[in-house]
């Protein structure tokens, strides 16, 4: 099922669903940068289907079919869920999100309560102005470079997007006949960047301002999954959350970034399917 949902604030949001369409609902927040279909990779569909869960997953504003919202806090995300909900007439569900989809099951988690029975975030980083936390530390120096100049020359990383953007657009193409888990991957990147870099440059600013909701205010179970080979999102993320969401279970595995995302979202599904 595919529909459009207008938002509080006039937006539109495309919306998708997979595996057992009666089945209990579970909303997955896809990654940076890339769409709604990084929610419905076979394997997971099938877990899914089998476990009796509905995946529903949306483009966040600005990437693929959602109209872009510029000026977003993370906390944003809960209203845009709630309204989703309202349109699906779904008033419970569990929620997981990976790598920086992890902050917005973490801010549905808190802001949501009524609502969110529980939540996951796999490879998920901390906020950017986690007291006490050196966010950069552990990461691929790519990567650091890329936030860097993002903090320094907004004009310069604004090209610099544009043309990883290619590059995305490029690889989907290319990798759109494929059936493994990185040609998965390039195809929900290529859609969600198919009208332009406004949903990744939003993405990228609000996971570097404050999250505009607290960690430690979230009442509903929580796990957190980080891989000590992740060089992307570096464990200590994980391990930062931990100690600020009451009672989260923790879960590390030595696995790299995508591996963690290819092989343990089952488990997630199976934790998730006991408390919703």
């Amino acid at each position: 099922m595919r529909c459009t949902v207008r938002t509080p604030g006039g937006g539109l949001l495309a919306v998708e669903d997979r595996g057992d369409p009666a089945g209990r609902p579970v909303l997955v927040h896809h990654g940076i940068p890339s769409s709604r279909k990084a929610a419905f990779f076979g394997p997971w569909v099938q877990d899914a289907a089998d476990l009796g869960l509905r995946l529903i997953s949306y483009d966040r504003p600005g990437y693929g079919d959602s109209s872009a919202q510029p000026g977003r806090a993370v906390a944003d995300t809960a209203a845009d869920v709630r309204a989703i909900c309202a349109e699906l007439g779904i008033d419970r569900l569990a929620t997981w999100g990976f790598s920086g989809g992890g902050a917005h099951a973490l801010a549905c988690a808190s802001l949501l309560p009524d609502l969110v029975t529980a939540a996951a975030s796999l490879a998920g980083a901390a906020p950017f102005d986690a007291e006490g936390l050196d966010w950069f530390a552990g990461q691929h120096r790519d990567q650091i470079d890329e936030t860097r100049l993002y903090l320094t020359d907004e004009a310069a990383a604004r090209r610099q997007m544009d043309e990883d953007r290619k590059d995305y657009l490029v690889a989907s193409a290319g990798e759109a006949a494929g059936a493994g888990f990185y040609a998965f991957t390039m195809s929900c990147a290529g859609a969600g960047l198919a009208p332009g870099i406004r949903g990744w440059w939003d993405d990228r600013s609000m996971q570097l301002r404050p999250w505009a909701f607290d960690c430690a205010d979230i009442a509903v179970p929580v796990l957190l999954m980080n891989g000590r080979q992740d060089i992307l999102v570096p464990q200590s993320h994980g391990e930062w959350l931990a100690k600020r969401i009451p009672g989260a279970e923790t879960r590390w595995s030595d696995d790299g970034h995508a591996k963690l995302a290819r092989d343990r979202v089952p488990e997630v599904h199976a934790w998730l399917s006991e408390r919703i």
